[in-house]
């Protein structure tokens, strides 16, 4: 029985540790770039699936913004900077 509450407790502590550390790219919706433009930096930038890169199109081109890789900050910085380089709006939140 108290290992379980142990058990619990750690995992508590990582599940909060990670919401500490959680950062994400956020893009946001612009009247510049194409679609496809966007779809093609994103699976270049944020390495995603030809799906993954249509769907945070849409879900920006309607929402105004959607977050489109989430990670440590060191590794969003530089796919930040391409996002950036290739024109989209983009930020690290």
């Amino acid at each position: 029985m108290i290992a379980e509450v142990k058990e619990k407790i750690l995992e508590e502590i990582l599940i909060q540790e990670e919401l500490v550390n959680h950062n994400e790219i956020v893009l946001y919706n612009d009247d510049v770039n194409t679609f496809d433009h966007v779809i093609d930096t994103l699976m270049y930038a944020c390495e995603h699936t030809p799906e993954q890169a249509e769907q945070c199109s849409i879900i920006v081109h309607y929402k105004g913004k959607c977050t489109v890789k989430t990670g440590e900050y060191d590794d969003l910085v530089p796919r930040c900077s391409k996002l950036l380089q290739a024109g989209l709006s983009a930020e690290i939140i």
